[in-house]
């Protein structure tokens, strides 16, 4: 798909020039009140929405983000009136489809992870050819969260943990952190370093509940409809300007005693 050639501005430069987290989570909340705010229907909020997504996108591939989740669809949000579920499922068939070309074309990767079983067919069949056609690309994994919540997959591990006990093949006395991990959904994929949350609310709400354990999170007024190249760059700069001690203090720090998991 050609588009114009996108120009670095000042702020993406200097982002690009300085470490940037291996993995950025975001809850893309107000579409509705986007529409809202403009007398329109709420599904017009999320149609406006999925042009945020491919900018930011753009965006994260382009200044060398190595994954990106965005909270697309959450377990709770089935709960929603029919017929807005029933939008929100045609925007994302609709979604997979126009984005295709390009997701291959940059080498994207594209993962899902959440109950994807309960999709309806005509969404689940684009999301897994995709998702087939794109696994040997290297360049940036973009994961959806949809039907997605962090106490559904915590409880689905610890499931398979209690599996595994029962069958003999995990002692009980000697589980680790590593054998949780290894059963969430988001198994493989870099340490979540950033959680951005969109529409100025300043909540989790069930997303990857596990891996935001040292995550920085940063809020931002901006409502998901809103947000662009440059907020995205601004909350990526915001995230470089922090310390992240992993429990230790500053001084710590600058001896160079950082754990290797805040070397990584």
């Amino acid at each position: 798909m050609d588009r114009p050639t996108v120009l670095p501005t000042p702020l993406e430069v200097q982002v690009k020039a300085r470490p940037l987290p291996r993995h950025v989570g975001i809850i893309m909340d107000g579409n509705g009140r986007w529409a809202e705010l403009r007398g329109q229907p709420r599904l017009e909020g999320h149609r406006e929405g999925s042009v945020s997504v491919r900018e930011v996108t753009r965006t994260a591939r382009r200044v060398g983000v190595q994954a990106l989740t965005l909270y697309a669809f959450s377990s709770q949000n089935w709960a929603r009136p029919a017929e807005e579920v029933a939008g929100l499922m045609e925007l994302l068939r609709e979604y997979l489809e126009s984005e295709r070309a390009e997701i291959l074309d940059n080498g994207i990767r594209l993962n899902a992870i959440g109950e994807v079983e309960k999709l309806p067919r005509y969404v689940k069949d684009p999301l897994e050819r995709l998702m087939a056609d794109s696994a040997h690309n290297t360049g940036m994994v973009l994961t959806l969260a949809l039907s997605y919540g962090g106490r559904e997959e915590l409880l689905r591990a610890a499931r398979s943990l209690a599996e595994s006990v029962a069958r003999g093949e995990l002692d009980p006395a000697h589980l680790g952190a590593d054998d949780l991990e290894s059963r969430l959904w988001t198994s493989g994929l870099p340490p979540v370093d950033l959680v951005v949350r969109t529409s100025g609310e300043q909540r989790i709400s069930n997303f990857l509940l596990w891996q935001v354990a040292y995550a920085e999170l940063c809020f931002t007024d901006a409502l998901w409809p809103d947000f662009r190249t440059e907020e995205f760059l601004r909350c990526l700069s915001q995230y470089q300007g922090r310390e992240r001690r992993f429990g230790l203090t500053s001084a710590q720090l600058n001896r160079d005693e950082t754990p290797q998991r805040a070397k990584a």
